[in-house]
């Protein structure tokens, strides 16, 4: 049974709200009260949970997405498991029985490049395949120097090494969301990120107070002689 997924009734005085954080994704299985999204407003994060045991089958409103009071954020489909296709999307049965007999192919094709993969580990000696298989380095991208061009161990670590220093001479992609500043020597790393909804409303209110606020001192100065001569 499909049921929507709706955004919780907000508090007085807050008109909509920001979806936050998605904790399932579409297709994903959920248990019953189990966190589906955050939806985060200017005084308060709130908590959107499964209804039931089912999955998560589309998802309308994505993070950063301005919602209000009861939208609806996503649909649910209750009592279906783990990467079943919703209702309503299913496909023709036609279609998915060739999808099923196109693969009978595969097994043939996977036996012969496992066949190959084989050979080519057999040149290695198994201190050899044990480091490439820790590091995920196939047998064709090592230069065998052994006798009979047989791979070693060094070989293989002379691959890593290299594949390493040229991943790390490629820039780092760049995310203009988050910047890191390089920190000197015995400083902590700081790291620039956007402000949540609700840190910039405290922050808006705290430069309000500063600048709308009366912020003086008041110093008064009396002549208290009179009164000790009188106690006198």
């Amino acid at each position: 049974m499909a049921t929507d997924i709706k955004a919780p009734q907000f508090p007085e005085s807050v008109a909509d709200g920001t979806v936050a954080t998605w904790h399932k994704q579409e297709g994903e299985a959920v248990k019953r009260d189990e966190l589906l999204v955050d939806i985060e407003t200017d005084k308060v994060v709130l908590e959107v949970v499964a209804p039931a045991d089912g999955v998560v089958s589309k998802i309308l409103a994505g993070e950063g997405d301005t919602v209000e009071s009861q939208q609806v954020l996503g649909h649910f489909e209750e009592g279906a498991s783990g990467g079943a296709a919703p209702s309503g999307e299913k496909a023709d049965s036609a279609p998915a029985e060739e999808e099923k007999e196109e693969p009978a192919e595969a097994p043939a094709k996977a036996s012969e490049s496992a066949s190959d993969d084989d050979s080519a580990s057999d040149q290695a000696g198994p201190a050899a395949r044990k480091l490439m298989t820790e590091h995920g380095v196939a047998a064709e991208q090592v230069t065998g120097t052994g006798k009979g061009g047989r791979i070693t161990k060094a070989d293989v670590e002379k691959t890593i090494s290299a594949k390493e220093e040229k991943r790390a001479s490629q820039p780092a992609p760049q995310q203009p969301a988050t910047v890191d500043v390089p920190a000197t020597p015995g400083e902590r790393e700081e790291r620039r990120v956007p402000m949540t909804r609700l840190r910039k409303r405290i922050a808006e209110r705290l430069v309000s107070a500063q600048q709308n606020s009366a912020m003086l001192t008041t110093f008064n100065e009396v002549n208290m002689k009179p009164i000790m001569d009188m106690r006198k």
